[in-house]
């Protein structure tokens, strides 16, 4: 609580504080990857498809916590500058996979160095077990969430 009774003390909540660190993080992230001509959404659905080719529009979009709709229009941006790949018709179903070009691996490849030495930026003043206990606590407060 408030000093004066009411709503949530934002310097004591950890909610607030690791909606500050998010918006710190992203902000430290968009920073790096401007230069090279990108934003946090498009690295993350290069990264998403680096690591499980053929993500489908909607599992992109999940993945990148955006809608399917901005996810769609990124995704045609994407394979207009000859970043990524899509069939013109749906293998199965509705889907069309995505696959990632060389020219997306490359960029992804300077993005993710970018955004590495964010991630590392950030973690300077932990120890190794500092590290590793705020990974755990992290996951366990999601997890803790999500059942």
């Amino acid at each position: 609580m408030s000093q004066d009774g009411a709503g949530i003390d934002l310097e004591k909540s950890l909610g607030y504080l690791l909606k500050e660190a998010s918006s710190a993080l992203r902000t430290a992230m968009e920073e790096v990857l401007r230069p090279l001509g990108m934003n946090v959404t498009r690295y993350s659905c290069l990264e998403l498809l680096a690591q499980r080719p053929g993500l489908s529009n909607s599992d992109l979009a999940r993945g990148a916590f955006v809608t399917r709709q901005s996810m769609n229009v990124l995704l045609q941006s994407l394979e207009r500058e000859g970043y990524v790949t899509r069939p013109a018709e749906a293998p199965v179903g509705k889907a069309l996979p995505t696959q990632l070009t060389p020219r997306g691996r490359q960029l992804l490849d300077q993005a993710t160095v970018a955004v590495r030495s964010v991630e590392l930026r950030m973690l300077t003043a932990l120890t190794e077990a500092q590290q590793q206990d705020t990974f755990r606590n992290l996951q366990s407060m999601i997890r803790s969430l999500r059942d």
